[in-house]
């Protein structure tokens, strides 16, 4: 009896396996829905700040269920007149659809970052976009 519940305990398992995202393919880079997003501080200088904003964000990130992959940046040295170097950091976060974007907005994790930072920041500029269909 028991070898029949382990047997049953493990299709259960690579059933569930294969209805959900593997760690893996939540790191590959999707090009259906790119969301990037600007801050600019209100005190960029101070180091508690960014700490907190940092371990803020890197928290939501970690906890999102709607995020496939994500980079956290900060402007480098502008040498061309074309580079704007004037914001503290950016975002970039890919989804699967643009329905998966929606879910993030109203997601809780995504709300308790809001809350905790909306404070630090002076600024926030969004670019949304659709993947090219080939």
């Amino acid at each position: 009896m028991k070898t029949k519940h382990l047997v049953f305990s493990i299709i259960v398992i690579l059933c569930l396996k294969g209805y959900s995202q593997s760690n893996d393919d939540l790191k590959t880079f999707d090009p259906a829905f790119t969301h990037t997003v600007f801050f600019w501080l209100k005190d960029p200088d101070d180091k508690e700040v960014r700490k907190k904003f940092e371990a803020s964000l890197k928290n939501f990130l970690a906890n999102s269920k709607f995020a496939k992959t994500n980079f956290i940046g900060t402007p480098p040295k502008a040498t061309r007149d074309v580079v704007d170097g004037s914001f503290t950091y950016s975002l970039i976060v890919t989804f699967e659809s643009a329905e998966a974007q929606d879910g993030y907005q109203n997601e809780e994790a995504h709300l308790v970052f809001i809350e905790e930072c909306k404070d630090l920041w002076e600024k926030v500029l969004v670019y949304d976009a659709l993947g090219l269909k080939e």
